[in-house]
C-alpha cells in the first residue's frame, strides 16, 4: 500500500506538470473546524449582506472563481495586485472586467480579525461564490471542500494564455477544459453559469457587425435577438455597455440558459459553439430540466474548485488577499 501511494504521488506530480490533472489534494469538509470554526459562518453572513446590497454580485463572484481556478488552479492568484516589477493576473485583458474584489477584501478582514493567518483567500473565493449564488435558494447549492492555500505567483501573461475567450470554437473550448482535468460534460454544465450576469458589448459585437471581417452578422445568431442587441451595442467601438446574458433573468440562477441556447440566443460565440457538436447538444438538452442542471452544476463546480489546488505546506496563507506575503 505504501508503494502504491508513493507511485500515485509521483505520477500525480509528473502529470500535473503537463495537464494539471491531479485535483483535490487534501481538501476536505470543514477544514477549519478546529482552527477557525466560525470561518464559514463569517463568510456566509458577509455574503448575505453584500448580495442584499448588490443583486449582481453572485455572477461577479462566480466568474472570479472560474477565472482564478483556470490559472494556476484555485489559489487566489487572481486577487493579487500588480507591482512595479510584475503585471498580475488581475490586469490581464480577460480579467479587466472582473469585480467584487472589495467584497473578498471585506470578508478576509473579518476572518482575519477572528482567526489571524488561518483562512486562505483561495478558500474565501470558493466559498463566497457558492454562498452568493445560494442566497436566492436559502441553502447551499453545492459542496465546497476547503483546505486550499494561496499561490505566491500571479502573472497576467498566464491569465491570457489559460482563460478561454468568448470567441473559442468547440474544439478549442474542449481542449482548454481538458487541460484542467475537466471534460465535455463539465464544459456544457459550467457554461450554464451564463444564466446570471452581463456581458460587455466588446465581447460579442463582432457577431453583430463584422463576423468574418466583411461587415457581416453571425448567421448562427437568432436574427430577432441580433436586432435587439444592436439597439444596445451601437458599434464595434462600444467598450462600456453591458447586456444581460440571460435576457430578463440576469440575477436569477436557473436553467434558462439552455432554452435560450436552442433558440440561438447564446450571447457569445463560445455559447453558440455548444450547438456545433452532437455530444454537447445532447448534454445541453438534458440540462433544460432545472433539477438536472442544479445537480450536475453542483458536481462540476466541485470538480472545478479542486483544479491544481495547493494544500499542506504548499503556497501560503495571505494576510491581505491582494498582496503576496513578504
Amino acid at each position: 500500500m505504501v508503494f502504491m501511494h508513493v507511485f500515485f504521488l509521483v505520477a500525480c506530480v509528473v502529470l500535473s506538470g503537463f495537464l494539471g490533472v491531479c485535483q483535490g489534494g487534501s481538501l476536505r469538509k470543514e477544514f477549519y473546524r478546529h482552527s477557525c470554526p466560525q470561518a464559514e459562518d463569517i463568510i456566509n453572513n458577509k455574503i448575505q449582506q453584500h448580495v442584499s446590497a448588490n443583486p449582481n454580485l453572485p455572477a461577479k463572484l462566480l466568474r472570479m472563481h472560474f477565472h482564478d481556478c483556470f490559472v494556476r488552479g484555485c489559489d487566489g492568484s487572481v486577487l493579487v495586485n500588480s507591482t512595479a516589477s510584475n503585471s498580475a493576473e488581475k490586469d490581464a485583458i480577460p480579467n479587466l472586467t472582473l469585480s467584487g474584489f472589495d467584497v473578498i477584501d471585506d470578508i478576509k478582514a473579518a476572518v482575519e480579525a477572528k482567526c489571524p493567518k488561518t483562512v486562505s483567500c483561495a478558500d474565501i473565493v470558493a466559498l463566497a461564490a457558492r454562498d452568493a449564488v445560494s442566497v436566492q435558494f436559502k441553502k447551499p447549492m453545492w459542496e465546497v471542500l476547503t483546505g486550499r492555500r494561496d499561490g505566491i505567483v500571479s502573472k497576467s501573461s498566464e491569465a491570457l494564455a489559460n482563460i478561454p475567450p468568448f470567441f473559442f470554437n468547440f474544439t478549442q473550448l474542449r481542449a482548454s477544459f481538458a487541460s484542467k482535468g475537466l471534460d465535455v460534460h463539465d464544459l456544457v454544465v459550467l457554461s450554464g453559469a451564463h444564466t446570471i450576469g452581463v456581458g460587455h458589448c466588446s465581447s460579442f459585437s463582432s457577431r453583430l457587425y463584422n463576423f468574418t471581417g466583411k461587415g457581416d452578422q453571425d448567421p448562427s445568431l437568432n436574427p430577432t435577438y441580433a436586432a435587439f442587441l444592436k439597439t444596445k451595442c451601437k458599434s464595434l467601438s462600444d467598450t462600456t455597455t453591458t447586456v444581460e446574458m440571460d435576457p430578463g433573468s440576469s440575477t436569477k440562477f436557473d436553467s434558462h440558459y439552455y432554452p435560450n441556447l436552442f433558440q440561438k440566443k447564446g450571447l457569445f460565440q463560445s455559447d453558440a459553439a455548444l450547438l456545433t457538436k452532437d455530444v454537447s447538444i445532447d448534454i445541453a438538452k438534458k440540462l433544460v430540466d432545472q433539477n438536472k442542471f442544479f445537480t450536475r452544476f453542483a458536481h462540476s463546480m466541485k470538480r472545478m474548485g479542486a483544479i491544481q489546488v495547493l494544500t499542506g505546506s504548499a503556497g501560503e496563507i495571505r494576510i491581505k488577499c491582494s498582496v503576496i506575503n513578504s
